[in-house]
């Protein structure tokens, strides 16, 4: 039997950019750079997991064709989702309804402080985070969405502190999913009527219980020899 792997390289995050079409590509384009320096900027972190940029998203079809994709990912734990702009929450209905993987809202923006002598029109439609970001944050309560919410400048090492706290419960969450718990001397393997609590544990956390034979274990037993048993006790000795 392989030892239990508890490296995260094999995860990833994937980075959700909120706009809309009515900016035009000029501005989208901005958009989408500025993005990819607050992705850059949390990988230069030193985050547990990987983060991988996705193009901006700027209508419910593709916001909900995103869901299922990360859904359908099995090496992609959750998503982090920004609204740059304004990015109405309506188009956001049917992809948050459809997610199932864990969900960060970062509220922050691309600028650290605000340049006030040079504020004008074109600057507050490219940097409406806290308009958008207020938008998303009240669909997902009116969802019931569960997420966590990250408030900040990605700079802040306190920022970047709760992102790695949020992607490594993240990465539990993907291995509960994935886990697989054996019972000896129990009821019938996959059966789900006579399964009670077993079924609603896969149901609810994916962790699969099943019963196998004691005569299993006993084989298993005896195909390890002494040397493996006492280098084994002496680890936790």
């Amino acid at each position: 039997m392989s030892p239990l792997s508890t490296t995260l390289d094999t995860y990833e995050v994937w980075f959700l950019t909120g706009s809309q079409d009515l900016y035009g590509e000029e501005t989208l384009q901005q958009v989408a750079e500025q993005s990819q320096e607050i992705v850059r900027m949390l990988e230069d972190s030193g985050l547990p997991v990987k983060i991988v940029w996705k193009p901006t998203l700027k209508d419910s079809a593709s916001i909900r064709r995103m869901a299922l994709e990360v859904n359908a990912a099995d090496h992609a734990i959750g998503v982090i989702a920004w609204m740059h702009t304004f990015s109405p929450a309506k188009m956001w209905i049917a992809g948050l309804d459809a997610l199932r993987k864990p969900l960060l809202h970062l509220h922050t923006q691309i600028n650290v402080a605000l340049p006030w002598a040079e504020i004008d029109f074109d600057f507050m439609n490219l940097n409406q985070a806290a308009h958008g970001d207020r938008e998303f944050g009240y669909i997902q309560s009116r969802l019931g969405v569960p997420r966590k919410t990250v408030v900040g400048h990605v700079s802040n090492p306190d920022v970047c502190a709760k992102v790695a706290t949020w992607q490594r419960a993240a990465a539990g969450w993907a291995a509960v999913h994935e886990l697989k718990v054996a019972r000896f001397g129990d009821n019938m393997r996959n059966v789900a009527v006579t399964e009670g609590d077993k079924t609603e544990a896969e149901l609810r956390f994916g962790v699969s219980i099943n019963t196998w034979g004691v005569n299993d274990l006993v084989a298993a037993v005896e195909a390890q020899s002494e040397d493996a048993v006492d280098a084994l006790v002496a680890e936790y000795e």
